[in-house]
Formats: structure tokens, C-alpha cells, sequence
């Protein structure tokens, strides 16, 4: 939704062919002429993607990235997987078979988070 497109902790992707393409904390894709027409920004024939960031690696993938610098990218966004796409290294996409909750990545998620426990956990 607008929601979470606009929010910078739901970190977007944008895939052709189940491959990343690009991660952003930006909306994207970014439906401009919608916009421009007052629409919203969200595409039917392109909505966006939000990222979950469940990983698999291979033990040489992981020593080849601490090996590479930092990618300009990677810092701007404060997204590590951008260091692997900046290598050309592809990340396979899969969708999520189920829906997939929120991460907690601020103090107003771990609150929601209690409370959906009913504890202060």
C-alpha cells in the first residue's frame, strides 16, 4: 500500500525474471504519470515489492563480500545487498508464499510487537 511505499524501513525491490534488480528504502517502482494525474504512486500492472530479507548464502558468496569495499550505493541506502548486485552477483527473488508481517526495525515496532504477544516482551 501508499503506506508502506512511502515508509523508509520497508525496504522495497524491483525484479525482472526472479532477479533483483534494485533494493530501496525510496518507493519504487514509482508510478511518476499517476502521480501526476493524482493517482498514487503504486502501479497495478508494476506494484511494488517489499523486501523481507531472508538470505542464503554460499560460504565463498560471504568471503568474497568482505573482501569487496563497501559500494557507493550500498552506503547512500544503507542496504548491504547492494555490494552484491554492484559486483554483478545476482540475488534470486522468490515471493513470499504467505503473507509476511512487518519487520521490527524502530522503537514503534517493537511496540506493536508486544502488543500483538500481549506482553512486554
Amino acid at each position: 500500500d501508499e503506506e508502506v511505499l512511502a515508509d523508509p524501513n520497508a525496504v522495497k525491490v524491483v525484479c525482472a525474471a526472479d532477479r533483483a534488480l534494485y533494493f530501496s528504502r525510496a518507493p519504487i517502482p514509482w508510478a511518476r504519470d499517476r502521480v501526476l494525474r493524482g493517482e498514487g504512486g503504486i502501479d497495478p500492472r508494476c506494484p511494488p515489492l517489499r523486501h523481507i530479507g531472508l538470505y542464503a548464502y554460499r560460504v565463498a558468496a560471504l568471503h568474497a563480500f568482505t573482501r569487496w569495499p563497501p559500494a557507493p550505493l550500498e552506503a547512500v541506502e544503507a542496504l548491504e545487498q547492494l555490494r552484491f548486485l554492484a559486483q554483478g552477483v545476482a540475488i534470486h527473488v522468490a515471493p513470499a508464499l504467505v503473507p509476511v508481517p512487518g519487520g521490527v526495525d524502530t522503537p514503534a515496532d517493537l511496540e506493536r510487537v508486544r502488543a500483538l504477544l500481549g506482553r512486554d516482551a
